[in-house]
């Protein structure tokens, strides 16, 4: 049990925070030697149980000896989990290299297969002293989909037979030559356990209520086997069932005994597998923690390390070859884990039942097992990958990758993968199509493809087509042009506009694309949102600066305006004046109502991602609402709600405060006898946030699980809840809310951590709250997560935890969720 930070209050007397924490920094705990939170001990728990019965069914698919999927399992937990640079990812026996396993036992026997994993994981340390990790996210996903749909109808057609009774073939041409004398001596007792585990796995994930969403806690793969398990014992089928032989019988690695080329072969095949599979899946696993702040990102080379060390072990030990499996990792970030203890607990209990539970798992029938695997072999050929990989027009890599691994094998069909892959590339850098029309009186030039040097004579031929002084469009439809292609059109476009005639460079979308700036021409090309004070471009030297030129001389503000503005109408008012220009006709209509404070690091447009005519936004010192009645004849507040709700109708009413704000300093060391200044009075409108702050029997707000840096921030938080009251005192918005036609929210922004939170009155018992991400963030995370080894995670992993209750008594009872996109 960890010990907590001491929980900041504030003193309005003495403005001091108790503590020793520094302002805005998170609480620091103290330096433990070792110590598991109990996070990390449910999540290694909630592994463990999909870890099981996926080890078992993997060995099993492999033709290997079943323990060997229980020692990888628990190799792959302590050494990968202690020496990888993936903190959450998990390893273990993994369905992507089921075939290659398969193979490597089918021609040289389990033995020196286990030597072959050893020389793999010696080489997966070479390739990570030589720092060479990254490289292999160079990999087109087209060759990795399409191996993993390859491998994956290998694991389905192979295991089907086990799964109709039989016994499957050592290729996959021969398992379907084999189908149908299969199918004719079919056994029912292994097709009915196979069909209710599969049954099991598609229904457990998607059961309804309350009620469902506490049993999904259970993983549906351990459901599945053990619902099988017990149906064959009560009706006292004769199936074949898991054989665990003694540890002493249990077969290491000897010499490697085969032809070399062979052998070397082999073991390049393992470490390409092994290593693309496991460092995708922490860049995959990366995405999928991207809200939780006190995970590390993963270091590649460590990892592949990590993975090196785990097969040296693992092969040593008599154990299936490991890489990161997806199905754990997935399992373990969604159950809350914060560090890699969990990963190493998995592979405790993982020992822990292999020495205690081998009655229990030799009552296991093979054919639940079968039916396991054969499930995570179909869903490895992914719908969303096929939508991907046509969206981007490489199904022919894919196509050409999927087959080669069927028919070939998987280091065969990964190369020609590549080499498809290579001369796809070529031929679209070569292959450039250039049109020239006319319609209306405009000229239309149309080049579709890369304009590359070797588009140029094309290019100029047609843009030499247009008569002087005519009106040309310019349209490129390609995402790339190297300096031969970029100086003939701008070539071109100068003589063009010099003879009288006109030119609008476009993309494929019809948007402007504005013209670059040349290194002489006035202007900047800093990068978006950069500070004036970290601007690097020269002074304007054109009369484009105008009526500015003299401010510009009195200091440096005035030129920088008229540096943002110049910057403002060459790049930016091009991009923007038909939106404008349609709002200006229309009139305004924003959804959102966005008071906030008036602090210059808030850029709201920034931090919502918002554009013209989206938010109605109000700023004042603190993101105070007064009162109504309280402004002493000071109404823009209430003008501005009262205009927003009545007037433009919106939805919705955001109050958004911020880190270190500067009102909320003021408010706690003004003292409330001195002389009244403007401030002063204005702030007083902050007193019932604070009194709020000071009051010991309300339960504070807290930040993505955690308490208040220091009293700034908790006054901070408190305000926002404090304001969202006095909104609902303004006679329009209690009217809309009334009605159902306005919502409220709360949104705090870190400015140090450049992070927004949302306020939600959720909250479960004991004021304990979880971590709630972005949903741009999950949804990219999930489909990395499917981009890697097993894309069974949403049947097999079910769900982390219950959903908390759906509202709270008290809405002092709030937390601030991590919404990191």
């Amino acid at each position: 049990m960890s010990t907590c930070a001491p929980t900041p209050t504030i003193d309005p007397d003495s403005n001091v925070t108790e503590g020793d924490h520094q302002p805005h920094s998170p609480p620091v705990e103290p330096r433990r030697r070792f110590h598991v939170s109990a996070d990390d001990l449910s999540a290694s728990i909630a592994v463990f149980l999909i870890a099981l019965p996926l080890s078992l069914g993997i060995a099993l698919a492999t033709g290997a000896p079943l323990q060997a999927g229980l020692v990888a399992a628990a190799v792959g937990g302590l050494v990968a989990g202690r020496l990888g640079g993936s903190p959450l990812q998990v390893s273990g026996p993994a369905a992507g290299l089921t075939v290659v396993t398969a193979d490597l036992i089918h021609q040289y026997g389990w033995r020196t297969t286990c030597a072959i994993t050893v020389l793999a994981g010696l080489s997966q340390l070479g390739l990570a002293h030589l720092r060479v990790a990254r490289s292999a996210l160079a990999v087109s996903p087209a060759i990795v989909h399409g191996m993993l749909a390859g491998i994956g109808v290998t694991i389905a057609v192979a295991q089907l037979h086990i799964v109709l009774g039989g016994t499957p073939q050592s290729s996959v041409s021969a398992n379907v030559a084999a189908l149908p004398a299969q199918l004719a001596r079919l056994q029912p007792a292994a097709v009915a356990m196979s069909t209710l585990t599969l049954v099991l796995l598609l229904v457990w994930p998607r059961l309804p209520g309350r009620v469902g969403r506490q049993l999904r806690i259970v993983p549906a793969a351990l459901v599945a086997v053990a619902g099988a398990t017990v149906a064959a014992m009560a009706a006292g089928l004769s199936l074949p069932k898991v054989e665990l032989p003694s540890w002493r019988s249990h077969a290491l690695a000897g010499l490697p005994e085969g032809p070399t080329l062979g052998l070397v072969a082999a073991v390049l095949t393992t470490t390409l597998v092994c290593s693309v599979q496991s460092l995708l899946g922490a860049v995959a696993v990366d995405k999928l923690a991207a809200g939780q702040t006190d995970v590390r990102r993963s270091d590649l080379d460590r990892e592949l390390r990590g993975q090196g060390a785990a097969n040296v072990v693992s092969g040593a030990l008599g154990g299936l070859p490991i890489a990161g499996v997806a199905v754990r990792s997935t399992a373990n970030v969604r159950a809350g884990a914060t560090s890699r203890n969990s990963t190493m607990l998995h592979g405790v209990w993982v020992v822990a039942a292999t020495l205690l539970l081998v009655p229990a798992l030799e009552l296991i029938p093979l054919a639940a097992l079968a039916a396991l695997v054969m499930a995570v072999g179909i869903q490895m050929v992914s719908l969303h990958h096929i939508r991907t990989v046509t969206r981007h027009r490489e199904v022919l890599v894919y196509v050409v990758t999927t087959h080669g691994v069927i028919l070939l094998g998987v280091l065969e069909g990964v190369a020609i993968g590549i080499a498809v892959a290579i001369g796809v590339a070529l031929h679209r850098l070569t292959r450039t199509r250039i049109t020239h029309e006319k319609r209306e009186g405009v000229h239309h030039v149309h080049a579709r493809g890369q304009l590359t040097f070797l588009a140029v004579p094309r290019l100029s031929r047609a843009l030499h087509q247009i008569p002087q002084g005519a009106t040309a469009v310019v349209e490129l439809d390609g995402s790339f042009m190297d300096h031969a292609a970029y100086e003939s059109l701008q070539d071109w476009q100068h003589a063009h506009r010099a003879r009288g005639g006109s030119v609008e460079i476009t993309s494929r979308a019809g948007t402007h694309i504005a013209e670059p700036v040349g290194t002489t021409a006035a202007g900047c090309r800093c990068r978006p949102w950069t500070p004036w004070r970290n601007h690097q471009c020269e002074a304007p030297a054109t009369p484009t600066a105008g009526i500015w030129v003299e401010e510009a001389a009195e200091g440096p503000s005035g030129h920088q305006l008229a540096r943002g503005i110049s910057a403002f109408q060459r790049n930016t008012a091009p991009l923007v004046r038909d939106e404008l220009a349609r709002l200006a006709r229309e009139g305004q209509q924003p959804s959102q109502l966005f008071l906030t404070c008036a602090d210059s690091r808030l850029v709201t447009s920034m931090i919502t991602s918002s554009g013209p005519g989206d938010l109605f936004v109000v700023r004042n010192v603190g993101n105070l609402v007064p009162l109504p009645g309280e402004e002493s004849g000071d109404d823009s507040v209430s003008a501005a709600i009262e205009y927003a709700v009545d007037v433009l109708h919106v939805r919705s009413i955001t109050v958004c405060g911020h880190s270190g704000c500067g009102a909320m300093q003021a408010l706690l060391k003004a003292d409330p006898h001195g002389t009244q200044t403007p401030l002063k009075r204005w702030l007083r409108h902050g007193r019932p946030s604070l009194d709020r702050a000071t009051d010991k029997n309300r339960t504070w707000a807290r930040l993505a699980g955690r308490e208040p840096a220091d009293a700034v921030e908790q006054l901070c938080l408190t305000n926002v809840i404090q304001q969202l009251e006095h909104l609902r005192a303004h006679d329009s918005v209690a009217r809309a809310l009334r009605e159902g036609a306005l919502q409220l929210n709360g949104m705090y922004f870190h400015v140090g951590e450049a992070q927004a939170y949302l306020l939600t009155e959720e909250a479960s018992d004991g004021g304990v709250f979880d971590r709630v991400t972005g949903t741009t963030a999950a949804e990219a995370a999930t489909e990395a997560t499917e981009a890697t080894a097993e894309p069974v995670v949403r049947t097999m992993a079910g769900t982390a935890g219950p959903a908390g209750p759906a509202g709270s008594a008290d809405p002092a009872e709030t937390v601030l969720h991590d919404t990191r996109t």
